[in-house]
C-alpha cells in the first residue's frame, strides 16, 4: 500500500474514575479534620471529569502550537503546519480537527491550557 498514510487516532485519556474511587475510600474513613479537604478534592475531580474530550484535545493542541512559537489563530493553515511539525505522527485530518478544537478554546478565551 504505497502512498497511504496511517491515520493516528487522537483520544483523550483520563483516569478520573480510579482517583474518584480512592477519594471515596478516603472520605469513608476520614476524620473531621481531613474531611473538608477531601470533599474539596472530590468536587474538583468531578468538575475536571465533566470537561468534554474535545476541550482536553483542544487544550493539548493549543499548548503544542504555542510551545512551537505560533501565536496566531489556532485553526489557520500555519497553525496546522506547526502542529504537524511538533507532532509528526499526526495526519492532516487529525491536525485539522485538533486545530479546530484549539480555536474554539481560543475564541472562548480559555487558553489556560
Amino acid at each position: 500500500m504505497f502512498g497511504t498514510k496511517r491515520e493516528l487516532m487522537v483520544i483523550a485519556l483520563r483516569d478520573t474514575d480510579a482517583v474518584a474511587d480512592e477519594l471515596r475510600e478516603a472520605l469513608a474513613t476520614a476524620d473531621e479534620r481531613d474531611r473538608p479537604g477531601l470533599e474539596r478534592a472530590a468536587a474538583l475531580l468531578a468538575r475536571t471529569a465533566a470537561v468534554p474530550d474535545s476541550e482536553i484535545r483542544g487544550r493539548w493542541a493549543l499548548r503544542r502550537i504555542t510551545a512551537a512559537g505560533y501565536t496566531g489563530p489556532a485553526d489557520s493553515v500555519h497553525a496546522i503546519k506547526t502542529l504537524r511539525q511538533a507532532e509528526p505522527g499526526l495526519s492532516l485530518a487529525s491536525a485539522v480537527q485538533l486545530s479546530k478544537e484549539a480555536a474554539t478554546l481560543q475564541a472562548a478565551g480559555s487558553s489556560h491550557a
